[in-house]
């Protein structure tokens, strides 16, 4: 593996949850495996009155707790180039300030990664400009962190502020579910694979379902999540993501240009999103667990979704009359996030056993236990002619003996080196703002309550229903 360019990496909010959790997590792993340049120097920037002594100590203790086989030297070698710059995000000064600090660094090749509240995200970028950091003779990438505006008219003023002032390839929006080894793998099952392409369509398929799962409650986030629910939250980004992974048409080469045009396309192909498409829910206190309207932070008549299904249709040849049906929610039964290709029945069976017998699918699993299986009807050994399932499965852990990097530290990669694939580009997000704005204005707006379902089952009884009214139903977590 290539070795990235050496670079100045500023991270806005050093002193963040997301640099902890994630960020210095990812810049270790890529030291630990060679590829961080030796001359790399980090250089967080944050609000809060800390010395360089101070913030090293503070890093060293966060990442002994995230990083379970923690090597001293490996960490050595990079926390020695770790440096603070203190400042603000809307005034000059901080920003002259690490004008200077990366000047006396002498390194042309510069990342901004905005790991701060999105409401700092343009100001980020006017503070970049202003100081005259957004161009120099080597490169400059800025990474925005999501969420990327609230709706698509935010994002769209986002867009163009930002725009400004830098150019389309220098920057870098992120969403970490891009960077999954399964989502990254579902190009290569279709392109590189004659058993799929030719069945990915609706000859054969008859529905998608993508469900992300979430056993979790609020953890301390209610106040957040009441401003952004779960269709900002995840399906506005990452499931729209995965969608369009799924159903864009294979690109000219697997480049960032042409992979983000096909997906463009598949946005533009998706009729807007109204209340009339979707159950929305929200959880109740169940047991111990307390209901969405008791978490801190929550007003006690929220009407806020905590839960969203969702039926998508795209209106070109390939999938004219193949549902895509997308899911989410907190505090349900169980953490998993999977995609389920549900193929159509075989039209006709010359066998005795033709009842109940279930359609061949296809299941990615994004989470946990990533993989992927192919499920089959087989006859059962013995004597008679009689069928049963049967489950080809390949798991990441089972069958790759090296830990599977994290999304961070892919997307981390990538940024250094100067691949956009796994990044959107400015038509992506406004055209997924533009798909769910309906569904937003309703949440909003709407004094209907939502449909109440108790803390850690599957979702609401309405979810199961919406499915059956179109001969369907939910497909359960696979392992």
């Amino acid at each position: 593996m290539k070795q990235t360019p050496d670079c100045a990496f500023v991270i806005f909010g050093i002193t963040g949850d997301l640099a902890a959790r994630k960020l210095l997590p990812a810049l270790y792993q890529l030291c630990l495996k060679g590829r961080i340049h030796p001359e790399t120097e980090i250089v967080g920037y944050a609000r809060s009155d800390l010395t360089r002594d101070a913030l090293r100590n503070r890093l060293t203790k966060s990442l002994r707790n995230f990083e379970p086989d923690f090597d001293e030297k490996i960490w050595s070698s990079l926390v020695d180039r770790i440096h603070y710059v203190q400042g603000d995000y809307e005034h000059e000064s901080g920003f002259e300030s690490l004008r200077n600090f990366l000047d006396s660094l002498g390194l042309q090749n510069r990342i901004f990664y905005t790991a701060t509240p999105p409401d700092t995200y343009e100001g980020i970028a006017l503070g970049i400009a202003g100081a005259g950091l957004n161009y120099s003779s080597g490169f400059t990438r800025l990474i925005v962190e999501k969420p990327f505006g609230s709706d698509l008219g935010s994002a769209q003023r986002l867009n163009a502020s930002i725009l400004k002032n830098f150019k389309e390839d220098q920057i870098y929006r992120i969403d970490h579910y891009l960077a999954k080894e399964t989502a990254q793998n579902l190009a290569v099952l279709r392109f590189a694979n004659t058993l799929l392409e030719p069945i990915w369509s609706n000859k054969y398929i008859d529905n998608i379902q993508i469900t992300m799962a979430e056993p979790m409650g609020m953890e301390g986030r209610g106040s957040f999540y009441e401003q952004t629910g779960v269709i900002r939250d995840v399906i506005q980004n990452h499931l729209l993501q995965l969608v369009a992974l799924i159903a864009m048409e294979p690109p000219l080469d697997y480049n960032a240009m042409n992979v983000r045009n096909e997906k463009v396309k598949v946005f533009d192909a998706i009729k807007d999103i109204g209340p009339d498409k979707a159950i929305l829910g929200q959880y109740s206190a169940s047991g111990e667990m307390i209901g969405y309207r008791a978490e801190d932070g929550v007003s006690p008549h929220s009407h806020q979704a905590t839960f969203a299904a969702i039926r998508l249709d795209i209106l070109n040849s390939r999938w004219s009359g193949v549902p895509f049906f997308i899911r989410s929610g907190k505090r349900l039964e169980a953490k998993f996030t999977q995609i389920v290709i549900a193929l159509k029945a075989a039209q006709k069976i010359p066998f005795a056993q033709t009842s109940n017998l279930e359609s061949d699918r296809i299941v990615l699993r994004l989470g946990p236990n990533e993989g992927i299986a192919l499920q089959l009807n087989s006859k059962i050994p013995g004597q008679g002619m009689n069928l049963n399932r049967i489950n080809l499965n390949f798991s990441y852990d089972s069958n790759i003996d090296h830990p599977i990097p994290d999304a961070y530290e892919t997307l981390l990669c990538d940024a250094l080196m100067g691949d956009a694939t796994l990044f959107v580009r400015a038509d992506e997000v406004e055209g997924q703002w533009r798909i769910i704005g309906p569904l937003i204005k309703h949440v909003d707006l709407s004094p209907e309550e939502p449909h109440f379902y108790p803390a850690g089952t599957q979702g609401p009884k309405a979810a199961d229903m919406f499915l059956e009214t179109q001969d369907r139903q939910w497909h359960p977590a696979e392992n």
